[in-house]
Parts: C-alpha cells; structure tokens; sequence
C-alpha cells in the first residue's frame, strides 16, 4: 500500500537550529511535493544478429501462445520467460545474393538482392532509429561487434563501420581526456567543419555541370557530408562535458580470437554500462560466425562447417553446444538488464532488445522463416507467435515498424513492410 504523508510539508531549506549552530538535512519525503514522480526513463534499441543462424528444430517452439513449451535453445531465457516473445515466419523477401552469407549486410535493411551487381543498400533500422534519438546522447548510436563487421547503413546505403573492442569502446564511453586532449579534439572538430564546408561549395559548382546520372551520384554525396556536419555538430557540443563515471574497471579484450563466447559476453556488459549511462540509446551488434573451431567444450569442428550440417547428427550435436553457449550469453545479458533499476521499473523494461540471424537453415543458406526474438520494451511478452508458414513469411519489416514506433519514430513504411506490426505482438 502506497504511503502518503499527512503532516505538513517541509522546505528543502530546512535546518536543526541550536545553540547558535545549524546543520542542513538530506533530502526527505516530506520535502518532496506530493505525488512527486520521478522523470520517466528514456527508451532505448538494441539489434543483436549472429551471422551463422540458429538450427530451426532447437530454437522454434512447436506450439504458438502463451503455452507453449520452451525449446532447447529458449530454455536458458526461462527465467526472462515473461519479458520476450518469439517469432516464427518472418522474412526478408529477395535476399538471394553474391553469396549464400551477403544477407547479412541487409538484415536491419531489407535491401533485395544483396552485393550482387547494382546492388545499393538502403538506411539500417537502427540509423532510422538514431535520427530521432541520437542528438539526446553524447554517441547518437553504437555499432559493434565481434569483428569489424557491422549491422548499421547510412541513408545513402553506406557501411557503418563496427567497433569491435570492449576495452576501446570503454574509453570513448567514460574515460576523459586531459584538457589539451580535449583542446585538439575540439580544433580538429572545427578543422572537420571548416573543410566540409570548402567541399560542400565546390561540389555544389561541379553539380551544375553535370549529366542526371552524376547529379545523382554528387546529391548522395552532399546528403552524406551534410550528415556528417550534423554529427561534428553534435560532437562539438559534448566534447567539453564530463562523461559518466562508472565503478567498473576497464575491461581487458579477449587476446584469443576462438573465444567467441567470452568476446560476446564482454561486449555484452560494455552495452549495459552504455545503456545504463544513457550514453547512447540506439545500439547494435553483430555477432560473427568464423572458419575455425571456436573454444567451446565439445566441440572439435571448425563452427562455419558445423552450420553446413546436411543434417548429419553428430555436426547437429556440436553445433549445439555453440548455439546453446550463445544463448546463454543473452540470457546472462537480459538478466543484468532487468537486475539494473532505473525510475518506473528496470533498464530491460526501457529497453527493445531485437535477437536474431540473417539465416532461417545456415546449413543451406536459406533466409527464410528467421530465428527471431523480442525482448523487453513495452511490449506484451511471453508467448511465441506463429507470424506465417515456410511458404508465406510475413515481412520482417512489419516488426521493424513496431520497433521504430517504440522509439517514437513515426512510420508506416520500412523496407519490404506490408503493415505496421505483427498479428499477435502488441504494446502493453
């Protein structure tokens, strides 16, 4: 039951005053105004993508509901049961490309036909996000990964580049440079500014004389440079603010690049800080696959020639141990998210954690019926809904929608969208 002071209300001014002495008091219920409420916490994205997929049979539930039984590969998020929902039947259509893993680069897009010839990307899910949020945080969004590689397109279908080092992304989010570090970082920020500014008039002259094919060509290149002067902007403006201060020790990178587990898990706490700094509130990671044998017990194969299974049992078994680790590593994320209190509730409840892969069967580069998940957010969770069959997928893109109006992001089109949501995943 809710306790309501019925005595009068004190100033914040308020002292114990004796003997020619006063001494101030801390802040006390009775000095807050009545129903006083706490600022609302910020909402917040998150994309994780795993590049080498899920095998169908252990991640899908068998029944859609809320009754459904956990799958093998949902059984360690048991405990966050209430807090995400799972998706069958989704898809990105045309995604056949250059080669059976270049869906990958359009999994937030939806771009057709990716990397094969004139092939251009389009803006990423996340990029559409941090347009609206992205000026409220010092970093409009984070891209990271395991590797290099990213999940984030600019407007003009350009590659964001990742960040793929917890220790590196640790400094930019709370370690400040002394004032002639910060001195030079503002000269170069004007010297940006001063430049794109030179550029920005000189290709506007070239424009003029110009065929529409190369006009074309010159006005995505102003929109980026245009971009990039709003980001100069907004750099120059937190550049002489102190960044948070946090309790956690600087992390060390994981030194064995085999240790795909280890590499997401560390990752994957530099995200809760990040978030739980407000930082940033547009964030996402992809997770890669590799070529090798990962350290992972039980597992002697190289992990890219267990997704190619062909169906053979004992591949099917070492596979699952990875994915399995995989999840578990979520599961350890999703449980440090709703462990993390903030006003009105928990950061996971703040937060729309999107889970998934570009691959619906890895083992035959098929992209459809994706392995996906939403967790968090303001979303009414806890069951698994059938969104089509293996012949009818419906658009992926109709998530993306939900997703983006979460953010405040106003939409009705997005990629291969036919509708805005899913039949079945509604906010609270």
């Amino acid at each position: 039951m809710p306790f309501f002071s019925s005595g009068a209300r004190l100033s914040r001014r308020t002292f114990l005053r004796g003997a020619g002495a006063a001494v101030g008091l801390p802040l006390l219920d009775a000095m807050r105004p009545a129903f006083a409420k706490e600022p609302p916490a910020p909402r917040r994205f998150l994309a994780v993508m795993y590049s080498l997929g899920f095998h169908g049979p252990h991640f899908f539930p068998t029944a859609a509901g809320r009754d459904y039984v956990l799958s093998p590969y949902l059984e360690p998020l048991k405990a966050v049961r209430d807090q995400f929902t799972v998706f069958s039947g989704l898809s990105h259509p045309e995604q056949a490309g250059a080669n059976g893993h270049t869906s990958e680069f359009t999994w937030l897009t939806a771009a057709f036909r990716p990397m094969l010839p004139g092939f251009k990307n389009t803006v990423s899910l996340d990029q559409l996000i941090a347009a609206k949020v992205g000026p409220q945080t010092r970093f409009p969004y984070l891209s990271l990964g395991t590797t290099r590689g990213s999940l984030s397109w600019t407007p003009n279908g350009v590659a964001i580049p990742g960040l793929d080092s917890p220790a590196a992304l640790f400094k930019q989010l709370f370690v400040n440079g002394t004032p002639a570090e910060v001195g030079q970082q503002v000269r170069e920020l004007r010297q940006g500014k001063s430049i794109l500014d030179t550029v920005s008039g000189e290709a506007k002259k070239l424009e003029r004389t110009l065929g529409p094919a190369d006009k074309q060509k010159v006005g995505d290149y102003l929109a980026a440079v245009r971009e990039l002067e709003g980001q100069l902007q907004m750099s120059e403006g937190w550049v002489n603010k102190p960044k948070p201060v946090v309790a956690a020790k600087p992390p060390t990178d994981v030194a064995n690049r085999l240790d795909a587990i280890a590499k997401q898990k560390l990752m994957f706490d530099m995200i809760v800080l990040a978030l739980q700094t407000d930082s940033t509130r547009t964030v996402t990671f992809m997770t890669h696959g590799m070529n090798a044998v990962p350290v992972v017990e039980g597992v002697t194969h190289d992990w890219h020639e267990l997704s190619h299974h062909g169906q053979d049992a004992g591949k099917i078994d070492e596979l699952k141990r990875i994915e399995l680790a995989e999840v578990a590593a979520f599961a350890g994320f999703l449980g440090n998210l709703r462990a993390t209190k903030e006003a009105g509730g928990t950061l996971l409840d703040g937060t729309a954690v999107l889970f998934g892969s570009n691959l619906g069967n890895a083992s035959s580069h098929d992209t459809r019926n994706l392995p996906v998940l939403v967790a968090g957010g303001g979303f009414r969770h806890g069951g698994h809904v059938a969104a089509g069959d293996g012949k009818a997928n419906v658009p992926f893109c109709n998530l993306f929608l939900s997703l983006a109006g979460y953010m405040g992001v106003e939409a009705t089109k997005f990629g291969s969208s036919t509708g805005v949501g899913v039949t079945g995943f509604e906010a609270k």
